[in-house]
């Protein structure tokens, strides 16, 4: 049975503008939804802010989500790793009923980040949840 996970991504760069950081997040949308293996990803709608965030024409600033299956982690979490150069990502993983929160600031971090991710999942798997 493949199991599929739900990643949400928060670009995270005090260099931004509300404005700038969402047309960033448009742009990653863009090419997240090209990755092998993702099956649905979107922009976060004001309906579902998590406390503490702003939204900006109708949807939460910096943030969206994807679904791939588990299978499929790494290769989104390689594409990415490769985009987060000097940049912070923010990323939850939900599995199983299950969340695991990353955050990273360089590629050695996030690399690191995934791995793990993909092992509690594994873990989470093997458990039955």
């Amino acid at each position: 049975m493949t199991t599929n996970v739900f990643v949400n991504l928060e670009l995270v760069d005090s260099s931004l503008d509300a404005e700038d950081l969402q047309l960033a997040a448009r742009n990653l949308l863009k090419q997240v939804r090209a990755v092998d293996g993702v099956e649905e990803a979107d922009l976060v709608a004001v309906t579902d802010v998590p406390e503490g965030s702003m939204a900006l024409g109708g949807f939460v600033v910096g943030l969206l989500t994807a679904e791939v299956s588990a299978a499929n982690l790494q290769k989104l979490g390689g594409f990415l790793k490769d985009r987060i150069v000097g940049k912070t990502l923010k990323v939850s993983v939900k599995a199983y009923g299950k969340e695991l929160a990353i955050e990273a600031s360089s590629q050695a971090e996030f690399d690191y980040a995934i791995a793990k991710a993909d092992e509690q999942i594994a873990k989470w798997a093997s458990q039955g949840q």
